[in-house]
């Protein structure tokens, strides 16, 4: 096509090939592989086109309209709403600040899981499989019991931080196997042994054990020998918007005949006991066609609907009201309480549930018998239709069912490169559902909260609580949570890492996510993001921004066009951010930041979140690496905004300008600075009160992070912002030590296609870093890039303050001491975000290099790669994790032969917290899908640019068979 370019190419390598303005493309030295929206600062979201042979529309030509992209387009554009109904129900209410109570803020003895099953919960509910409404006032789930328990199973067990050696950690096995993200389809499976659950074995056992044994589990204690257990899957489909089918298949692994009584449970979250005058609303039995039981529910808010119940089950009614006279010993407000279908189940109290049939709780009590290797299904229907508009309930239920697999199937084939594997698919999807399950109804108004602990925090003297100080704070809404059981409550970083996650199906959900720390009742006056609600004012790393201008390019790509206003709102309030960091965590000024916790736990020598034993302050590079990151976010997201408003330019300068400042700042060799040459590394600064200073020579991520602190300048992007590149000019002409200090970049230092870079490294340290994180014997696990070099495990780093010894080994498991509570470890494990903004750094330095930048991989192995192809590895390594090996073993499941080897459990994946830094195996919380989910999108990303790559390899092919032809002729 000589006659000019194809609207949105170029002409490349003797060919028009199609490129985004303002997205930019990944080239290869003599090969380009478009990654479409692999943004300069981004580098994961990839361009629709590359996705299979789409339907058109009128929303996105390229995009692969599937029927659940439809719902999505109609959610956002028709305002239907198809996610109303979701998995918005906490796995654990009980042991959280919001329920606490106490004198001595002790959450998890105030409200154990001994109480929960008899007392009202004041900010939310919990249950078993469970969904609920976007406001949580009407909640559904799944209670069983095997006729041996002590109690109903109504929702999961796990031990505290004082009953478990290494930390608080639920004790069942449950995975998210499916999900689409409207909740038109979803799938939980449940493993319930038909034993009686071994509650004070698994409490007594680890309580006897230390932190130097292995952590005692489920499986350990035979309660699932000779497979006597039931697998409990529940399925959901939306007929419509507001009409639920439920499907609960009981399987008998067991080699007998086992009975179990499967109760679905239907309730209220309680709100007229602690909300004065608010109308109590009521479930009660009415008639319904022969063979269906119907619960009709009234709600003043939810208005009318009706819950289905296929059979001749008895349907139990009670109050979702404490049980003061056994928790308190006094006595109850109402006849029926909380615990009273438990107590009429297990105990036979026929007295404890309303003959009368009504109550804001209830159960249909089905008793099944399941044959050895067999299975029972019941299905119920929770409609906003009643009986008289119904001919035959569960007529259509088969075939609906069905048609909202077959579209699940065909959302996730339409997300999933073709070219990974089946096995890579299997994770990826799992990965997805486990993101989407995590969703959860996160209420807590902190200054109702406080005023029921008497405390006035604006009244001179009160008296110290918890949160005081945000009690400005009113959350209530639906919040992408880590893990539901392990951490009911949102971290700011961890939701960050799971918007760029969810943006792999839904940008919409993961853009509400990121408005939310940034709205009135979240962001503190200050300008600070909460962190997570044991400790608001805990320091997250600030990757909001980052994560902000990933979304608006993710959707730039698939939409054609970004949400310019969803950036601009974002950016007002990060101003905001950006200076509460500046003020604050910058104490002397000289743009060398400390931050504390930081969200990496017991990473460093001393607890970084308590004051010092040395006196004095940590000038952290992890701090400092952040905020430097955080400003070329912000000069990116401006430059973006100037296209639309010039004014933006200044702002620009000053984001450009911060960047400097703070590199050189870090990059100085002297005491001052953070880079020790001798090491060719990054380490914390100590600055004591006598002046004096002393670098913590601990090689850990810490030092990694400014690698992280990257990202690539288009020559678009120089072009939009003249006003910004020449006053840049003139301060590095007049002040040229500020040059010195960053990657080489502007006139004279262009990279491949004109690129310019924005980086804390240069060249050579860039190498010397990579030398050592590149190194089998330090950073490089066979799964991923380790949190401490292995460097430590012969060579401790120990510091000796006033007779007290302070030391860093190598731990590639579990930590050893109790520095935050124990139960998570950066002191060697393997962990997925930090992993993945290594990988972003690595592509964006790609970008600028080419293959011009080879670097041997591994360390000492002769093998040398372009930082690509080191990316790649990288991501390989951590895919690795979760996929089958040689031997058909997940390396994530290590030692458990049971997952490893059975038919029932080795497809079933658990996306953990952390990984061993040698072998691989999970750590931590079991379902934190929520940041572990982002192997989904790496597994998308390289799949992409694999099937990108054979679609050039076939064209090329074509053209050459084409070619010979024609010669022949």
């Amino acid at each position: 096509m000589l006659g000019g370019a194809p609207k949105g190419h170029e002409f490349f390598a003797g060919k028009w090939v199609r490129t985004y303005r303002g997205v930019g493309e990944l080239i290869r030295v003599g090969k380009q592989i478009d990654a479409g929206c692999f943004n300069v600062t981004i580098c994961f979201p990839l361009s629709p086109q590359w996705r299979k042979p789409a339907m058109k529309s009128s929303q996105s030509s390229d995009y692969t309209q599937t029927n659940e992209q439809r719902r999505l387009n109609e959610a956002r554009e028709g305002h239907i709403p198809w996610k109303k109904w979701g998995p918005y129900l906490s796995e654990r209410q009980w042991g959280t600040v919001r329920e606490d109570y106490s004198q001595d803020g002790n959450a998890w003895n105030y409200f154990t899981h001994d109480h929960a099953r008899s007392r009202a919960y004041h900010w939310g509910e919990d249950g078993l499989a469970g969904i609920s409404d976007d406001n949580q006032q009407l909640c559904f789930s799944v209670a069983l019991w095997n006729g041996k328990d002590p109690l109903l199973k109504e929702r999961m067990f796990g031990l505290t931080n004082s009953e478990a050696n290494h930390g608080e950690d639920v004790k069942e096995y449950y995975f998210y196997l499916d999900s689409t993200p409207t909740h038109s389809y979803m799938k939980y499976l449940y493993k319930y042994p038909q034993a009686a659950y071994p509650y004070n074995d698994l409490i007594e056992t680890n309580r006897r054990r230390n932190r130097g044994d292995m952590e005692y589990e489920l499986l350990d204690t035979g309660v699932f020998n000779g497979d006597r257990y039931f697998d409990v899957f529940v399925e959901y489909a939306k007929q419509t918007p507001e009409d639920l089918l439920i499907q609960i298949s009981v399987s008998n692994r067991g080699p007998d005949l086992a009975a179990l009584h499967v109760l679905p449970t239907l309730w209220f979250r309680n709100t007229w006991t602690w909300w004065p005058g608010t109308p109590k609303p009521s479930l009660k039995q009415v008639s319904g066609q022969k063979g269906v039981h119907v619960v009709a529910v009234s709600h003043a808010d939810l208005g009318e609907r009706y819950l289905y119940c296929e059979g001749d089950v008895p349907l139990l009614f009670t109050e979702n009201e404490t049980n003061n006279q056994r928790i308190f010993g006094t006595p109850n407000a109402s006849r029926y309480v909380k615990d009273g279908i438990n107590d009429y189940v297990v105990h036979g109290n026929h007295s404890s549930v309303n003959p009368e049939q009504t109550g804001t709780k209830c159960a249909a009590n089905y008793q099944l018998n399941v044959d050895a290797g067999k299975t029972a299904i019941i299905r119920l229907r929770l409609s906003n239709l009643a009986p008289t508009a119904i001919r035959d309930v569960f007529k259509d239920f088969s075939a609906t069912l069905q048609t909202r697999q077959r579209e699940a199937n065909e959302f996730y084939k339409s997300v999933t490169p073709e070219r990974v594997s089946e096995d890579e698919a299997l994770v990826m999807r799992q990965a997805l559902a486990g993101m989407l399950w995590s969703k959860q109804f996160f209420f807590f108004d902190v200054d109702k909260w406080l005023e029921e602990h008497g405390v006035d925090p604006m009244q001179p003297g009160a008296r110290f609580m918890r949160n005081a100080e945000w009690f400005h704070m009113v959350n209530q809404h639906v919040i992408s949570m880590p893990d539901k059981w392990e951490y009911p409550w949102y971290a700011a970083w961890d939701l960050a890492f799971h918007t760029i996650a969810l943006s792999s199906v839904d940008t919409d959900f993961a853009k509400e996510q990121l408005d939310l720390m940034l709205q009135t009742f979240f962001l503190h006056p200050t300008g600070q993001i909460p962190a997570y609600e044991w400790n608001f004012s805990d320091v997250n790393p600030p990757v909001h921004a980052w994560a902000s201008i990933f979304l608006y390019r993710t959707e730039q790509a698939l939409r054609g066009t970004g949400d310019i206003k969803f950036l601009e709102r974002s950016f007002a309030k990060l101003m905001l951010n950006f200076s509460w960091w500046v003020n604050r965590k910058d104490r002397f000024g000289n743009n060398l930041f400390e931050g504390g916790f930081l969200g990496l736990d017991n990473i460093g020598v001393f607890d970084r979140s308590a004051p010092l034993p040395t006196g004095g302050t940590l000038e952290q590079a992890d701090g400092t690496a952040w905020v430097s990151l955080f400003a070329q976010n912000m000069l990116e997201i401006a430059v973006e905004l100037a296209a639309h408003n010039d004014d933006y330019q200044d702002i620009a300068v000053k984001f450009a300008e911060h960047f400097l400042w703070i590199a050189r700042a870090m990059n100085q060799t002297g005491p001052e600075g953070m880079w020790d040459e001798e090491d060719g590394f990054y380490y914390d600064v100590l600055r004591l009160p006598d002046g004096g200073t002393r670098r913590l020579k601990v090689r850990s991520m810490v030092g990694l992070l400014p690698l992280c602190a990257t990202s690539v300048i288009e020559p678009w992007q120089r072009e939009r912002v003249p006003r910004v590149a020449k006053i840049l000019g003139e301060r590095l002409r007049r002040m040229p030590e500020l040059a010195n200090s960053i990657h080489p970049t502007g006139p004279g230092h262009l990279g491949y296609a004109q690129r310019g870079m924005a980086a804390l490294v240069n060249p050579d340290r860039l190498r010397r870093i990579l030398t050592r994180m590149l190194d089998e014997n330090e950073f490089l696990s066979s799964y991923g890039i380790r949190a401490l070099s292995r460097y430590h495990n012969d060579h401790p780093f120990v510091v000796h303050v006033d007779g007290h010894e302070f030391r860093v080994n190598y731990l590639p498991a579990e930590s050893d001491t109790g520095m935050f509570g124990g139960n998570s470890n950066w002191r060697g494990p393997i962990w997925m975000p930090v992993n993945a903004l290594l990988i972003r750094a690595l592509m964006s330095f790609y970008l600028y290099y080419g293959d011009s930048f080879k670097i041997e991989c591994p360390t000492g192995s002769g093998k040398m790669m372009n930082l690509f192809e080191v990316a790649r590895e990288i991501s390989n390594r951590l895919a690795r994790i979760f996929l089958r090996d040689k031997a058909g073993r997940r390396p994530v499941y290590g030692g458990a032969e049971k997952f490893q080897t059975d038919p029932h459990w080795k497809d079933y994946i658990l996306f953990y917290e952390y990984f061993h830094g040698d072998n691989g195996a999970g750590i931590g919380a079991s379902h934190q899908t929520g940041w572990t989910g982002l192997i989904a999108k790496l597994i998308e990303l390289f799949g992409r640019l694999d099937e990108r790559q054979f679609l050039d390899a076939g064209r090329s092919a074509a053209f050459a068979k084409s070619t010979v032809a024609t010669a022949g002729r």
